[in-house]
C-alpha cells in the first residue's frame, strides 16, 4: 500500500468506534450513505423476507497472500521458468491455506443467523451467503434499504444505509462483507449522432454506420488479418445493472456487418431487453474475434466481488474477460474492499485467466470529477489495480482517416494513490516521468510513485464513434467501454494461436505486454484531461498514462506469442 494510504488509515477511528458493545465494525473508513452527494437515493425498505446474496471475504494470512502474488508473477512472466504453469482451484486453495477452523466458525455463524445457503468458493477464501433481509440486518447490526439511481430509476440495488458490524469473536476471521457500502457509478452511455466524415467505405449495409467505426475498420487498423484457431479457446464480457441483450439486435448487426455475433453461453440471467452497454460489448468482442466462443457473465447485484467469485468458481472459465465497469479509488475508501478485489484478480491470473478493464471515460478526474479543480486527480479502480490490464481510449489523429491515433481527451489514465508501481512497470513509468516531452502536470495533483495506467488502448473516442445495433436501430457509441472488448478480443485471438501450438493461455497479461511494449502501435499525440481544464497527461513515445503502450498490432504480436 502506498505511504499516503497508510497515513490516512492511521487517522481513522478505531474499528470498534461505531459498533454496539461486543461487536466490531468492518470497513469503518467508509462513510455512511450521504443523500446530498450520492447519485443513489433511498427508494424503499425491502421486504424483510426477501433473500439477498452476500459475498463474505475471509481474512487471509499475509504471508499466504504474498505467496499467491509471487506465484501469479512467476506463472505470468515469459522469462520465468514457471511461465504458463497455471494453478488449479485446489492448488490455489493450498496456496492460500485458509484454516478449516476459520471457515467453520464463519459458516456456522451465518447458518445460525438464518442463512438459507452458504457456499464456499473453491479457493476457500470467500463465501456466498444467501439470507433474508431481516436476518441479515440482525447479523450485521445494520439497516438495509433499496436504493435507486437518480438518473436511471430502473436500476436498483440493496445496500446498507448505516455501518455494519460483526461479533468481535469473528473480527479476525472476516475481512469484509461485500458490497454493503459500495455504491457503483453507473457506466456512462456515450451515444454520438453522426461522426466526422470518413474516408473509408461503410462495410456494414446499414446507413446508420456511415462515418462510424465498424469491425472492418478495426481489422484494418489493428492488422487483424485472419481467424485464429478455436480449440479450447474462450472469452467473456461482464454485465451488471440491468444490461441485457436481444438476439434480434445481434442478428441485425451480423447481417449488416458480415460477421457472426452469437452468445454461446450465458452465466446468470438474461432478458430480451436491449442494453446499449451490453450490446456494444457483445457486438465488438465478437466483431473482432467471431470465431472465439463467447460467454456473457451477468451479475444482478453490481458486485465486482460477486462477479470475480463467479468466474473463479467455474470449472471451465472463459480465458479472457472484458469488463467495462469501475469506480474511483477515492470512492472505494475501504482498503479491505480493494484488497479483496485484488486477491480475486490474482486468483484469476494464477489460474490462467486474462482480466481487462476499461480505464474510464472522465480523463484524469475520474468519476468524481475535479469540480472547480481544487482537488487531486482521481484514479480509477479497478483500472489502477496492478493485477488487471487497463484499456484506454484513442481517436484517429486525422478525423475519418484510418491511420495514426491520438489520446482521447476523456480517456481514463494516471497513477494510483493506493498501489505502488509494480516491478514489471517500474522502468516504463520511470522513463515517462523523466522524459522532457511529458510536460508533467503539477506534482500535487497525482502520486508519481503509484501504479500507472492504462496499459494499452484502442479506438474509443467520439470523433468517429462505434456503430452498434441496439433496439432495432443502428447508433453511434463511444468510450473505453468500446476499447476494452476490442483489445480483449485481440488477446483472445492470440490465445488461440498459443493453444493451437500446445502452449498454455497468456493468463495475466501485463508482464507479457511490458516485455513486448514496442510491438504495439505507439500513440504519441494527444492528452487526457477530462474536466481538468486542460491539465492532464500527454501521450509520448513509449509507455504513457494516456494510452499505455499504444494500440494493438495483431500481426506483430502473433509472431511472439
Amino acid at each position: 500500500m502506498a505511504l499516503q494510504a497508510l497515513l490516512v488509515a492511521a487517522l481513522l477511528p478505531a474499528a470498534s468506534a461505531y459498533a454496539p458493545s461486543g461487536r466490531t465494525t468492518l470497513e469503518s473508513s467508509v462513510p455512511p450513505h450521504n443523500a446530498s452527494t450520492s447519485s443513489w437515493s433511498v427508494l424503499a425498505k425491502p421486504d424483510p423476507a426477501m433473500l439477498i446474496p452476500l459475498t463474505v471475504v475471509l481474512t487471509l494470512d499475509k504471508t499466504r497472500r504474498a505467496l499467491l502474488e509471487r506465484t501469479l508473477f512467476e506463472v505470468s512472466d515469459p522469462k520465468h521458468a514457471e511461465y504458463g504453469k497455471h494453478r488449479s482451484h485446489a492448488q490455489i486453495a493450498e496456496i492460500l491455506a485458509v484454516p478449516v477452523e476459520q471457515r467453520a466458525r464463519v459458516s456456522s455463524f451465518w447458518k445460525r443467523a438464518g442463512a438459507v445457503a452458504v457456499e464456499i468458493a473453491p479457493a476457500k477464501d470467500m463465501m456466498k451467503v444467501v439470507i433474508s433481509v431481516a436476518d441479515a440486518e440482525k447479523a450485521l447490526a445494520t439497516t438495509l434499504r433499496v436504493f435507486s439511481h437518480r438518473e436511471r430509476k430502473e436500476v436498483t440495488i440493496v445496500r446498507a444505509s448505516t455501518r455494519y458490524s460483526l461479533p468481535a469473536a469473528l473480527a479476525d476471521d472476516i475481512a469484509m462483507v461485500g458490497e454493503l457500502l459500495q455504491f457503483p457509478r453507473l457506466r456512462r452511455d456515450i451515444q454520438v449522432e453522426g461522426g466526422s466524415p470518413a474516408t473509408w467505405p461503410n462495410a456494414c449495409k446499414a446507413a446508420g454506420c456511415d462515418n462510424k467505426v465498424t469491425p472492418a475498420v478495426l481489422a484494418e487498423r489493428y492488422k487483424v488479418t485472419s481467424s485464429a484457431p478455436t480449440n479450447g479457446n474462450s472469452m467473456a464480457v461482464a454485465e451488471f445493472q440491468g444490461q441485457y441483450w436481444k438476439q434480434t439486435d445481434l442478428d441485425d448487426f451480423s447481417d449488416s456487418c458480415g460477421v457472426t455475433v452469437t452468445v454461446d453461453t450465458q452465466v446468470g440471467t438474461n432478458h430480451p431487453i436491449a442494453g446499449v452497454e451490453s450490446e456494444l460489448d457483445i457486438e465488438y468482442i465478437k466483431g473482432v474475434a467471431p470465431e472465439v466462443p463467447l460467454t456473457v457473465v451477468y451479475d444482478s447485484s453490481y458486485s465486482l466481488l460477486s462477479w470475480a467469485n463467479q468466474i473463479t468458481s467455474l470449472d471451465d472459465p472463459p480465458l479472457v474477460h472484458s469488463v467495462s465497469y469501475g469506480n474511483d479509488e477515492a470512492q472505494q475508501t475501504s482498503t479491505a474492499y480493494m484488497e479483496s478485489c485484488n486477491t480475486a484478480f490474482m486468483k484469476a491470473g494464477t489460474a490462467g485467466l486474462s482480466i481487462l478493464f476499461a480505464s474510464g471515460d472522465q480523463g484524469v478526474c475520474g468519476r468524481e470529477g475535479c469540480g472547480a479543480f481544487k482537488t487531486k486527480f482521481h484514479p480509477d479502480f479497478p483500472g489502477a489495480s496492478p493485477y488487471i490490464t487497463a484499456v484506454g481510449g484513442t481517436d484517429f489523429a486525422e478525423k475519418g482517416v484510418i491511420g495514426d491515433e491520438q489520446a482521447w481527451s476523456d480517456g481514463g489514465g494516471g497513477f494510483s494513490d493506493t498501489f505502488d508501481v509494480p516491478d514489471w512497470q517500474a522502468d516504463a513509468v520511470a522513463a515517462y516521468l523523466a522524459s522532457p516531452d511529458a510536460d508533467l502536470p503539477p506534482q500535487k495533483y497525482y502520486s508519481a510513485s503509484g501504479r500507472g495506467y492504462p496499459d494499452v488502448a484502442a479506438l474509443g473516442g467520439e470523433v468517429n464513434p462505434y456503430c452498434i445495433a441496439n433496439n432495432g436501430r443502428f447508433a453511434g457509441v463511444a468510450g473505453t467501454s468500446a476499447s476494452c472488448p476490442v483489445v480483449a478480443a485481440i488477446f483472445a485471438k492470440l490465445n488461440g494461436i498459443r493453444l493451437a501450438a500446445s502452449k498454455p493461455p497468456l493468463g495475466y497479461l501485463n508482464p507479457f505486454i511490458y516485455q513486448n511494449g514496442p510491438l504495439f502501435q505507439d500513440v504519441t499525440l494527444g492528452k487526457i484531461t477530462g474536466s481538468a481544464k486542460g491539465v492532464g497527461f500527454k501521450a509520448i513515445t513509449g509507455w504513457d498514462p494516456a494510452t499505455g503502450w499504444g494500440t494493438p498490432d495483431f500481426d506483430a504480436l502473433s509472431k511472439v506469442v
